[in-house]
């Protein structure tokens, strides 16, 4: 999802002639990508951090409260990049519709890749949570 943003912060920095709303453009998509920058970090932190709570209560040596924390993260952090994958979407239909015209094709291949990151976010979510309801999270 972070390179969907950057396609986006590159065709909102070449269509100020274009559309009075490029400046605008740039600054959320370059918000964006940090986020989604981020949460790539989160993502791997909040799976590391359930498999050790997990190991940890299987030793005896973490309350069951601190493994449901930590698998709480492996549903929300998910769940934040579905947003974020959502807002991308959003903003490469504003610069398909309102950018430079040449750079139209990064805008959709923007949306293609968010959508696909989201849909990816969806399906952690979905497995982490059955894996919960099994009793068999990870």
């Amino acid at each position: 999802m972070a390179i969907a943003a950057a396609l986006l912060e590159k065709a909102a920095r070449l269509s100020a002639r274009h559309w009075s709303g490029a400046p605008a453009a740039l600054e959320r998509a370059g918000r964006l990508r940090l986020d989604a920058e981020e949460l790539v970090e989160a993502d791997v932190q909040a799976y590391l951090g359930f498999v050790d709570a997990r190991r940890e209560a299987r030793a005896g040596s973490t309350s069951q409260a601190a493994l449901a924390a930590a698998f709480e993260l492996t549903v929300t952090v998910p769940q934040a990049i579905e947003q974020a994958a959502a807002a991308v979407v959003e903003l490469a239909g504003e610069l398909a519709e309102h950018g430079n015209p040449n750079l139209r094709s990064d805008a959709l291949t923007a949306a293609l890749l968010a959508s696909a990151a989201g849909a990816a976010a969806a399906g952690l979510v979905a497995v982490n949570r059955a894996g919960s309801a099994a009793g068999s999270e990870g």
